[in-house]
């Protein structure tokens, strides 16, 4: 069995809402400028994971694949309006 280590930093929130990540923390998990972290509230316990959660992966999958198929919003929203119309603005 592994022993995983807890590591217990103090963080300040910035005027503007920013947290900086400690230099030691952002090297271990080899954090850069822009990467993009999941925040989930734990009824009150904040977990910070510098995983994307598996919705926003499909969601980006999603949209990688629809923007290879020549798909823009522009175009999902105009089909949608079209359908709308076919279907007599039902809900």
């Amino acid at each position: 069995m592994t022993t995983k280590t807890r590591t217990e930093r103090i963080i300040r929130l910035s005027r503007r809402g920013v947290l900086t990540l400690p230099k030691p923390i952002r090297e271990k998990y080899h954090l850069r400028e822009g990467d993009v972290l999941t925040l989930i509230d734990l009824d009150g316990v904040l977990l910070l994971s510098p995983r994307q959660t598996r919705i926003d992966a499909l969601a980006d999958r999603i949209a990688r694949e629809l923007q290879a198929q020549g798909e823009t919003l522009e175009s999902m929203l105009r089909a949608l309006r079209q359908e709308r119309e076919r279907h007599g603005g039902e809900s």
